[in-house]
């Protein structure tokens, strides 16, 4: 089992980094908190690795920070959360504030996340919530406003809202919401406002 990754990065799309080590390229899940932090092709990276392994596939999800991971390790306890999932939940919100958002049991929150209804975010709640005291909260997100984003960012944007689950229009009509309400440019500000409007 993989449970750490070092190598040098060969290419790297929203929630999914291509990482040579050793000679061998592996093909990482990760979600939007790790992606918008990693570092240029060709340099050197390091993530806590997940291995998934199950009949139909061999997959491997990736994390900067053990918290991440650990948040990741538990969400995929809890019944209709598979990593797929838990890696959507993980980039919808960040770690601090998902944790806040299920210890508190504010349902609402959790159920802006694409791919997470009501029963879901309910689940999460009753399953998880003493068993974050590990992780520290964070405060209540905040609302950013900056500059309108560049299309490049943009792209990147409506590729990880697509991985996701949203179909192509509501994606894209959430980022020209997103950056109507005046978005940041940076890819995770911009992407963390377009999911607001994804419903």
């Amino acid at each position: 089992m993989i449970a750490y990754l070092r190598g040098a990065i060969l290419s790297k799309s929203p929630n999914q980094v291509i990482v040579e080590a050793g000679g061998v390229g592996y093909d990482v899940t990760v979600p939007v908190s790790t992606f918008a932090r990693l570092p240029d092709g060709g340099s050197e990276v390091r993530l806590h690795i997940y291995t998934h392994h199950s009949d139909a596939a061999f997959a491997l999800y990736g994390f900067l920070t053990k918290e991440e991971k650990a948040v990741f390790e538990r969400l995929i306890t809890v019944s209709g959360i598979g990593p797929r999932l838990a890696v959507s939940i993980l980039s919808g919100l960040q770690t601090p504030d998902l944790v806040a958002a299920i210890r508190g049991g504010t349902v609402a929150h959790l159920t802006r996340i694409p791919g997470v209804g009501k029963k879901t975010a309910e689940r999460m709640v009753v399953e998880l919530r003493d068993k974050l005291d590990d992780i520290a909260p964070g405060a209540a997100i905040e609302e950013e406003k900056a500059p309108a984003a560049l299309s490049e960012v943009e792209q990147d944007v409506l590729s990880a809202l697509i991985n996701l689950g949203c179909n192509r229009a509501a994606a894209g009509k959430a980022i020209r919401k997103a950056r109507a309400a005046g978005a940041p440019e940076e890819f995770e500000l911009l992407f963390r406002k377009a999911m607001e409007y994804v419903r």
